[in-house]
């Protein structure tokens, strides 16, 4: 599969780089959302869901 180690690590670097911009861009995205309040109009006070 790899004709070598630098083959093989460049593989390794590459993979791990876009996992950091994928965990990148979800944070991005969550501060950009609004933050659901923890009241509502039908109760004074709601427990955050879990995700």
């Amino acid at each position: 599969m790899f004709g070598n180690d630098a083959d093989f690590l460049l593989s390794v670097h590459r993979t791990h780089a876009a996992e950091l911009r994928a965990e990148a861009a979800q944070d991005r995205l969550a501060r950009s959302l609004p933050r659901r309040s923890t009241r509502s109009w039908l109760s004074r006070w709601r427990a955050p869901t879990r995700q």
